[in-house]
């Protein structure tokens, strides 16, 4: 069983300060903006920043599961889809589109698409989703079967290369969109690096009980004070920097397989050796062990 490397909130180096606040952010953030305007906005930016490389920088350093929020904007004539994280980044169509050139170009790549967040999203929007799916990977979408039946031989054999999950009842009636309880990511929400080690730790052994994809999410989430604080730095100073070294202590130590690790996502993917490192924990499986993904 390989282990894959993600980005948490994957489309957040674009945040766009001149759009609207997305949909489900709090009324106290939508208050603050409404009175503070763009510098509100800039200041939102740091703290919802989590990545600073764009899908192509992404995917050339190693990133294959991206973990995807998709809004639509209110009063939007267009009924356009875009990526969202607080504020809105950008379309759909743009980042899927970029993410095929890449597989294009490099026939044995294969990319997790995790869609987990729909924010104003009607049936008609869905079916929006859907189809610029098909469209833009047709056949390179391997159809969802049982998760231990896929392996990097089975896709390059079918010619697949994108596993989409899609955390909506919709994916049932869509044979290429997997059931999103087949990639569960849990959150341990908390500023506290022993506290987040612990459940990462705890989230494993549970993992193969399931049957299923995996996803460790190796991201400490800042609380309204920990922001007030650090307002002006944001994120990646105030938090994720601080606590790499014991992350990474952590990532280090996993072992890939059937009961480890499956996919490890963070903040800011490029600090330290958090890719090579991740990479790394590949070369454990021995030459006989199966290649599933």
């Amino acid at each position: 069983s390989l282990v894959f490397l993600g980005s948490h909130d994957s489309f957040s180096f674009y945040i766009d300060e001149a759009s609207p606040v997305g949909p489900e952010q709090p009324e106290t953030v939508q208050n603050f903006v409404s009175v503070f305007g763009t510098v509100a906005k800039k200041l939102m930016r740091k703290w919802l920043a989590t990545q600073t490389m764009n899908f192509t920088s992404q995917l050339g350093a190693g990133i294959r599961y991206f973990d995807l929020r998709i809004s639509t904007k209110p009063r939007d004539p267009d009924n356009e889809l875009y990526f969202a994280h607080g504020l809105f980044s950008a379309k759909v169509k743009e980042g899927l589109e970029e993410i095929n050139a890449f597989l294009t170009e490099h026939p044995k790549e294969v990319v997790f698409l995790d869609f987990n967040h729909f924010y104003g999203m009607q049936k008609c929007h869905h079916e929006k989703l859907v189809q610029m799916l098909k469209d833009t990977y047709g056949n390179k979408m391997c159809p969802a079967i049982f998760a231990h039946e896929v392996s990097l031989q089975y896709l390059w054999e079918k010619e697949h290369q994108v596993l989409v999950f899609y955390h909506s009842p919709v994916a049932v009636e869509v044979a290429f969109l997997w059931p999103g309880q087949m990639m569960p990511a849990p959150w341990a929400n908390t500023t506290d690096t022993e506290k987040l080690i612990q459940f990462l730790q705890a989230s494993i052994t549970e993992r193969r009980k399931k049957g299923s994809f995996f996803v460790s999410q190796v991201v400490l989430t800042p609380k309204a004070s920990t922001v007030v604080k650090g307002v002006a730095s944001g994120l990646r100073e105030t938090i994720t920097e601080r606590a790499l070294p014991a992350m990474m202590e952590w990532v280090r130590t996993q072992k890939a397989g059937e009961s480890g690790v499956n996919i490890i996502t963070a903040d800011f993917v490029e600090l330290g050796d958090f890719i090579s490192t991740v990479i790394k924990l590949n070369y454990s499986l021995g030459e006989g062990e199966d290649d599933t993904t």
